[in-house]
């Protein structure tokens, strides 16, 4: 007897920078804040010496992309405009390639001038949080660029999104959502698209938990599921700690999203998530 199929999860290729990306084993990426307003702590930093060591730090223990951010999107945070964007991304994605080229890097932001302007200074993806619902030109955006789009879902805006978000059925709704979404992004041109659950964006602890426990049901859609939980208070409210202290707690629930088929991990370390997927990898292989 064969319990292959218990460890759920499709094998995809996306396309950056004119090669193919083999997400056959589990990748992951490495969150790079270029911010003073990011929830956790240690991962925020302005100074671009900073930007460009931790990058090569998480190039070196196995990232293989990096998420680049300017714009806090934790509960409440302010908006600081595209132009503030992207005088932080902009120095920080050429530094970074200045020193590693081949480096894959990620934009996270919901405007379609920065997204655009990063992917021309040598960005490979758009990783939208609102995906596209908050820029009604960021799908056909990304669609002429022709570089892959993480989806993200949220319900409402940063803004206002925990504000006792409401749900019949978290994981029915989330994945009627994406169906829509995935659609709407082929029409618009988009060719390689990956989905984001949202852990966090619009959704009370016993919503991401659900969501978590039903993440396989997503793997119907057959895109690259993504999954963002690193450190945050999903896990750590839960446990009674902080986002400092719940690294534990966040290789626990990475592990979990793995076996029910996330095939890229979003992180704040790089090296513990790392050594998740190189597990899970080894279990699908014999």
């Amino acid at each position: 007897m064969s319990f292959k199929n218990t460890l759920l999860r499709k094998d995809f290729t996306i396309r950056c920078k004119g090669k193919l990306i083999d997400l056959s084993r589990p990748a992951v990426m490495g969150i790079i804040n270029v911010t003073d307003d990011s929830f956790y702590a240690d991962s925020r930093t302005r100074e671009l010496h900073h930007i460009i060591d931790r990058a090569g730090d998480m190039l070196e223990e196995g990232a293989l992309m990096l998420d680049i951010g300017a714009q806090s999107t934790r509960p409440g945070a302010p908006e600081v405009g595209a132009a503030t964007e992207l005088e932080r991304l902009l120095p920080a994605i050429h530094g970074i390639l200045h020193h590693f080229p081949e480096a894959i890097l990620s934009i996270d932001t919901y405007h379609a001038a920065v997204a655009e302007k990063c992917i021309h200074a040598g960005a490979a993806m758009v990783n939208d949080v609102s995906a596209g619902d908050m820029d009604p030109l960021m799908l056909s955006t990304v669609a002429k660029l022709q570089v892959p789009f993480i989806a993200m879902h949220m319900k409402g805006t940063p803004a206002d999104m925990q504000h006792n978000p409401e749900y019949n059925n978290v994981s029915q709704e989330v994945l009627d959502y994406f169906i829509r979404k995935v659609a709407q992004c082929r029409e618009a041109g988009i060719t390689d698209v990956i989905i984001d659950p949202g852990f966090g964006f619009g959704k009370t602890l016993e919503h991401n938990y659900q969501l978590l426990k039903n993440l396989e049901v997503f793997n119907m859609l057959e895109v690259p599921v993504l999954v963002g939980v690193s450190r945050k208070s999903m896990i750590y409210r839960l446990l009674g700690n902080s986002a400092s202290e719940a690294l534990n707690g966040t290789t626990v629930v990475q592990t979990l999203a793995l076996q029910k088929g996330a095939a890229i991990l979003r992180v704040h370390d790089v090296k513990e998530a790392t050594e998740a997927t190189r597990i899970i990898a080894f279990m699908q292989s014999i």
